[in-house]
């Protein structure tokens, strides 16, 4: 039984400012191992249900943030930044089951910790099919795409409202509430991590009963810039078009060609100045 986990950083235990997840920060280093402290909790509890193969990608920043001398040697690492799949990579159709560990809510998600989509700066929203999504629903769709369903996710309350409104009965690990952006009511890690376990338990005991969610194709992708020069860049692609002054809207014949062409436009959009 084949277990995948994208990791990010901001949803983890006891994360609640930048601070924390900024590798150019001094705190950083203490939020890494609480980052990989996380993803062990994940791996045992999948582990302990019967997977016997885990994979972890490493979904955070420049995606080198999991320390590999504390992993739980029944995972392997994917590490490291341009990945074709991004926070996906290493997906594929042999996999049984997903988790996605320390997501955190969609951009513009009330009293959600660290809310963003993708690019904090420079996205204020993201739809795929006129349906408005976070990470977890950009990725989803790529487990899906591969007949993968995301069984359990673990981050603050709002992500686990956002995932079950999106996923709907998935198992879920709730390591925070949210005060505000930068606030929140934080578990002690072991209670956090038992959550953690839990739910990556759960998940796996209930693969047989979870479904793979997925976006129809055609897939549109629209996104909404921070600023104009943002949406102006990435329409040097014939395949993107201007919807207004700071919206891109492109579409194309199948899912995963859609998320990597969308990729590849927050690549452009990001290098305006």
């Amino acid at each position: 039984m084949k277990f995948f986990i994208s990791c990010d950083m901001e949803g983890v235990s006891g994360v609640t400012g930048s601070e924390g997840v900024d590798p150019g920060k001094p705190a950083y280093e203490r939020f890494r191992r609480l980052m990989t402290g996380d993803v062990n909790a994940a791996v045992e509890g999948a582990v302990l249900a019967g997977a016997d193969e885990v994979l972890v990608n490493d979904s955070h920043d420049g995606m080198r943030n999991i320390l590999i001398e504390e992993l739980n040697p029944k995972a392997k690492l994917i590490s490291g930044l341009t990945k074709p799949l991004d926070m996906m990579q290493g997906i594929d159709e042999s996999f049984d089951l997903a988790m996605f560990v320390g997501y955190h809510a969609m951009a513009g998600t009330d009293a959600a910790v660290l809310n963003h989509t993708i690019y904090g700066s420079m996205i204020q929203d993201v739809w795929v099919n006129d349906r408005l999504v976070g990470e977890t629903g950009i990725n989803a769709g790529v487990a899906g795409y591969f007949g993968v369903p995301v069984g359990a996710v673990s981050g603050d309350d709002k992500l686990a409202k956002e995932a079950i409104g999106l996923l709907g009965n998935i198992e879920v690990a709730v390591v925070k509430e949210g005060i505000d952006r930068y606030v929140a009511r934080c578990l002690a890690l072991a209670e956090s991590r038992e959550r953690i376990r839990a739910a990556a338990k759960r998940a796996v005991e209930r693969r047989g009963e979870l479904k793979p969610f997925t976006h129809t194709s055609p897939a549109t992708f629209k996104i909404r810039f921070t600023s104009t020069t943002e949406a102006a860049i990435p329409c040097l692609l014939p395949v993107a078009k201007r919807v207004d002054s700071r919206t891109v809207s492109f579409t194309q014949n199948d899912y995963l060609d859609a998320f990597r062409l969308f990729r590849s436009v927050l690549t452009l959009a990001s290098t305006a100045s």
